[in-house]
């Protein structure tokens, strides 16, 4: 089963991270962590650091430590971030041969794998997860992308019946939902709630611009340099008949 999943003292930064929480993760204090949770906890960390655009700092902090398998699988996340990404993908296919049972292992580096366009590969590396619901969601996200939404669906039912009501899970859900249409919109709306960028998606498929706009808003506030909240006010204003060239430029 997924550590991180259910409840105990990761619960709080592991959730602020699925939604988009960054800053909230890097400054959480992780020194009371339990000797277990050290390792998920800074994972946790350098995950959002990557997300907040400091692959550098991350790759910095982690020097010489390749010999565990979490960080080599964070260094070929960070190596791709920042454009390295033949590096990145090598270094993540080695991994996928050697230490395909370790969860950051599947995760991170199906991720890499999948930016580089080898999405069989990244699921058959995912498929190897025992209970992982972080592994549940990049395949969800990986079966969209190849419009395959029967198969995610299929997915999310299966994880479903194990998982009940997790915020992965909801979460993963709410972007079938997004892609079936329909009342789903309106379901995705409110599982997005804590997460500006994805409930603003919701609010552009449901027609609610002004509502739209005040969520892209909040997004780019916690973060002004979140490249999905600033693509989609590009959207939003093309569709508003506004201005989008400051946003652009």
């Amino acid at each position: 089963m997924d550590p991180l999943y259910a409840e105990g003292e990761l619960l709080t930064i592991h959730n602020a991270f699925h939604q988009g929480q960054y800053q909230k993760v890097i400054d959480f204090d992780t020194s009371s962590l339990s000797a277990e949770n050290a390792l998920p906890g800074r994972m946790l960390q350098l995950r959002a650091q990557i997300a907040r655009g400091q692959a550098e700092e991350v790759l910095a902090d982690i020097e010489g430590e390749d010999e565990v398998p979490d960080l080599a699988a964070v260094k070929a996340l960070a190596q791709y971030s920042i454009g390295s990404t033949t590096e990145a993908t090598k270094e993540a296919e080695y991994l996928a041969t050697t230490s395909s049972d370790n969860m950051m292992v599947q995760i991170l580096c199906g991720t890499v794998l999948q930016a580089a366009g080898k999405g069989e590969e990244a699921l058959a590396l995912l498929a190897k997860h025992s209970g992982s619901l972080e592994a549940v969601a990049l395949i969800v996200q990986i079966h969209l992308q190849q419009n395959r939404t029967d198969l995610a669906l299929k997915e999310v039912q299966a994880a479903r019946k194990w998982a009940q009501d997790s915020l992965l899970v909801n979460i993963a859900e709410s972007w079938v939902g997004l892609r079936l249409g329909g009342e789903k919109y309106q379901q995705a709306f409110y599982e997005f709630e804590e997460m500006p960028v994805c409930q603003a998606v919701a609010e552009i498929h449901l027609g609610r611009l002004p509502e739209t706009e005040a969520a892209l808003q909040q997004a780019i506030q916690r973060n002004p340099d979140d490249v999905e909240a600033i693509s989609n006010s590009i959207v939003l204003n093309v569709l508003s008949g506004k201005d989008a060239t400051e946003l652009i430029e």
